[in-house]
């Protein structure tokens, strides 16, 4: 995260991971409760994610991967969405406020956690961008025009 100058209201939620883990181990919370990953989270780990070094602490097998996603006002619809930390960098001088997420995913047994957020940003207010068409609005149009012609 070399290079994020604009990098502010850090938080670190190794403690609320710690004591997820010690749950797990000590049999309060069960192995299904704590690897529970969305498919969806998964396949964006599988696609979207970048390799760490460090080791599940679930499994210990070395397939953990993070995931950065990015939400803001300013971003309008492009909030919620996976950045790399190139992507991050670059977005920090062009952005007002909006703030990240890491996320820690195990493409083995499925565990995953949030392990720290930030704020990114310059500082400046910026409108939204337009909204632009995107394939996914023209997909939704079409279904309802299917449920408005059947009667749904």
């Amino acid at each position: 995260m070399l290079g994020m100058w604009s990098k502010r209201d850090a938080i670190d939620y190794s403690l609320k991971r710690r004591s997820t883990l010690v749950a797990l181990f000590s049999g309060a919370v069960s192995a299904l409760d704590a690897c529970n990953a969305d498919p969806y989270l998964l396949r964006a780990a599988k696609y979207h994610g970048e390799a760490v070094e460090r080791l599940c602490p679930v499994c210990r097998k070395q397939k953990m991967v993070e995931l950065r996603y990015a939400f803001g006002d300013q971003l309008g619809q492009y909030s919620g969405r996976i950045k790399t930390a190139a992507e991050l960098t670059e977005m920090q001088s062009e952005y007002g406020e909006f703030r990240v997420y890491i996320v820690e995913v195990c493409m083995d047994c499925g565990w995953h956690h949030l392990i720290y957020s930030f704020k990114l940003g310059d500082g400046k207010y910026r409108k939204p961008p337009r909204k632009v068409r995107t394939l996914e609005d023209e997909d939704y149009q079409k279904e309802d025009k299917r449920r408005s012609f059947n009667g749904f």
